[in-house]
């Protein structure tokens, strides 16, 4: 199978490459593309970024790029609630892999806050995102379950965080089958960026990619929630 396969909604870009490194570099330069004219049209950009371990080849490709850096923010669509010093910290992937070289001087708002609960930490996370401006570059990821950031399949909090009006902007999110639980940007305010990317590799997530395409069923498969335009796809085998 092929992502040309796939029937996509008029609006979404599907693009494929021949294997990781031509993607990471692919992706790299579109979203670098993007922040320079965020930059040039309002002064700073704003980019979020998913962690795990699939976008390191991308964070260090964008690390690369020639921008300028001290006007960009970066923040994260996700947290576990560990420690920044942990080694299963999605900020702390980014600071190891992103905000390197040149790339140092861009600002990191960070989710993860230590807290008496699960909860407590996604209320200060939320006040934390007051000084997070319009998104001008998201970069997603999907699980095999077909979750993305971590809004996972039938989680509790689940449909309050895919609310299209929903106020909330950060919730927490129990991870069912991985030991760290979650903090997770919402739908409302990932689906407001300007520029929405999905990064995937392997025929196993494009068939994921295309039951969710045939289903549409968000509680079951989140990632549905942003198969629609604006969006731009970036696979490889």
């Amino acid at each position: 199978m092929a992502i040309s396969d796939l029937e996509f909604p008029a609006g979404v870009v599907a693009r494929s490459h021949d294997n990781s490194q031509h993607l990471a570099q692919a992706l790299a330069d579109r979203v670098a593309g993007a922040l320079r004219d965020a930059i040039d049209s309002h002064g700073t950009a704003t980019l979020v970024v998913s962690g795990g371990r699939s976008p390191i080849a991308f964070f260090k490709a964008l690390a690369q790029q020639r921008l300028s850096w001290a006007k960009v923010l970066v923040s994260l669509a996700d947290e576990r609630w560990v420690p920044v010093a942990h080694e299963d910290s999605n900020e702390a992937l980014v600071r190891r892999h992103l905000l390197q070289g040149p790339a140092a001087e861009a600002r990191l708002l960070g989710l993860y806050h230590s807290a008496g609960s699960l909860e407590e930490a996604a209320t200060l996370t939320e006040q934390a995102l007051n000084d997070l401006p319009p998104i001008d570059v998201l970069v997603l990821g999907m699980g095999t379950d077909g979750h993305t950031a971590s809004l996972f399949p039938n989680s509790p909090n689940l449909d309050e965080a895919l609310r299209g009006d929903g106020e909330r902007r950060c919730l927490p999110m129990l991870a069912p089958a991985v030991p760290h639980q979650r903090l997770t940007l919402t739908l409302p305010l990932l689906k407001a960026a300007r520029l929405q990317l999905l990064s995937i590799e392997g025929e196993g997530k494009l068939r994921v990619l295309e039951q969710a395409l045939e289903h549409r069923d968000h509680k079951k498969m989140p990632i549905s929630a942003f198969l629609g335009a604006p969006l731009e796809i970036y696979w490889c085998p």
